[in-house]
């Protein structure tokens, strides 16, 4: 049986979902982000204890077909963004790489995901990518002209205005700062005026 579950969004996730489902006697298969395979007979399974066990460490159950095609949008969005799996090709916008990952259109997609999350799927992949150049400004290894192809940026100006836009800062500034301004992937948009958490 796979269960999709919310707010996987890095390998410490993967570790604590599987070892919270573990504690309630499942045998635990393949693990991936926003994803997990439980191999004992469905019949066997309870999905309220297991919801239970998820939303007390922060996660949660998916269980609506609607909603799990926006956790699955989530999931490969974050792996391309942030863990740079290289799915998409390279001539591919974020739009068409959705498209031909999941098998529907952008506007059903991108409507989908606004009705769900409160807003936008294009909002959601520039605040990764700001995540993103976040992490790598820190690490101070790369150029912003590396940072800004890496990203699929069309330049370095692109980048800088869109960060500015984002943090209030330049990326030279944020550079400098002593103060880490980092977000957890899954608290992207949590403080946003009007945002509601949403909960299956």
């Amino acid at each position: 049986m796979i269960l999709t579950i919310r707010n996987m969004v890095c390998d410490r996730c993967k570790r604590v979902v599987r070892e919270e489902l573990e504690k309630l006697d499942l045998t635990v298969g393949r693990v991936e982000l926003g994803e997990v395979e439980v191999m004992d007979v469905p019949s066997t399974i309870d999905l309220a204890d297991i919801r239970q066990q998820l939303q007390a460490n922060g996660f949660d159950l998916v269980d609506d077909k609607k909603q799990v095609l926006v956790e699955h949008m989530k999931v490969l969005l974050i792996n391309e963004i942030q863990h740079l799996k290289g799915e998409r090709l390279p001539t591919e916008n974020y739009s068409t790489f959705l498209e031909r990952k999941l098998g529907y259109e952008y506007s059903y997609l991108s409507n989908l995901f606004s009705v769900s999350e409160g807003h936008t799927l294009e909002k959601y992949i520039i605040a990764l990518k700001i995540e993103k150049v976040k992490e790598w400004l820190r690490y101070d290894e790369l150029t912003l002209s590396e940072i800004a192809w890496r990203l699929s940026y069309s330049s370095v100006q692109h980048l800088s205005t869109q960060f500015r836009q984002v943090t209030g800062q330049t990326p030279g500034q944020f550079r400098k700062a002593t103060q880490v301004d980092r977000r957890n992937l899954d608290a992207l948009f949590i403080d946003e005026p009007g945002r509601q958490s949403k909960t299956n």
